[in-house]
């Protein structure tokens, strides 16, 4: 496993795994076979349900002897409705509980929208508690990111925004290194739109190397130096998304996936006036249940 050094010095696993979408019934087998698979970073938020089977995982994996905690980088991320500082010093807490944790390796505020700098205040202060090691952001632009540099003490450590072979996000990283922001990517199979699995130009790369276009998705990643998150329920491919550290694209490699860039989102733009309405009405809608 490759490690990043974050701007704070801690050291943050490369490859992660996400449980976004995976049901919380499933959710405390797949996080342990994970482990037992190889990996470190381990990926939830509040929002996707399933914190508490995410830390029954983890605590079955180091219950089995195949782990210690201080080996693991687990995240979890704040949603829109959290932001203000008192709700977020509680999620944070009840995260930690919820998960049966005593601290977090990496904390993130999970959109860009509401209450951004109150909910900043309190991960700082988990941060000087010891509660959180890292903190960061997720889904801000660059823009963002920079005044939300500029206008705190303590900068992010991480954002996490979606990177894949369809929105390369190559210009943001640039600025994210400039900041000494870590890029880490959420959805880097773009979930298998535009036929990814099957592109001719990843199918050929991965031919050379006796690999899948998984896997030459995720190595183009670590040679970019940004972090991903690879998903599946499935131990078989769980080992294929981690076997990814025996080769290496060559400088025409990646400039045949860089030539694949289409320079916009395979989901939707965070600045989209449609997105925003819909996330303010599943706040709306979550505030009301």
């Amino acid at each position: 496993m490759n490690y990043l050094t974050l701007n704070n010095g801690e050291k943050m696993p490369q490859l992660g795994f996400g449980v976004y979408q995976i049901e919380p019934t499933q959710t405390a087998d797949a996080v342990y076979e994970a482990i037992k698979t190889g990996y470190r970073l381990i990926d939830t938020a509040a929002v996707y349900g399933n914190e508490r089977e995410t830390g029954e995982g983890i605590q079955r994996a180091i219950d089995a002897g195949l782990v210690t905690r201080r080996e693991l980088f687990v995240t979890s991320k704040l949603f829109i409705l959290q932001a203000p500082f008192d709700r977020a010093q509680a999620t944070i807490a009840h995260s930690l509980a919820t998960m049966g944790l005593e601290y977090l390796d990496l904390y993130l505020i999970h959109q860009p929208y509401g209450d951004i700098y109150g909910a900043w205040r309190a991960l700082v202060s988990a941060q000087k508690e010891g509660l959180v090691n890292s903190i960061g952001i997720s889904n801000f632009k660059s823009a963002k990111m920079i005044e939300f540099v500029g206008l705190n003490q303590v900068k992010p450590q991480v954002n996490q925004i979606e990177v894949n072979p369809w929105y390369q996000r190559q210009h943001d990283q640039d600025w994210h290194q400039k900041y000494d922001v870590q890029v880490e990517a959420w959805a880097p199979f773009a979930e298998g739109r535009q036929d990814l699995f099957k592109n001719p130009v990843l199918q050929e790369i991965g031919n050379q190397y006796h690999k899948s276009v998984g896997q030459v998705v995720l190595r183009w990643l670590m040679q970019r130096g940004i972090v991903a998150l690879a998903k599946s329920t499935k131990p078989e491919r769980m080992a294929e998304n981690i076997a990814i550290f025996d080769f290496e694209l060559t400088k025409t490699d990646m400039a045949h996936i860089a030539a694949l860039d289409l320079n916009e989102s395979a989901f939707f733009d965070h600045d989209a006036p449609e997105q925003v309405e819909w996330f303010m009405q599943r706040m709306q809608d979550t505030e009301s249940n």
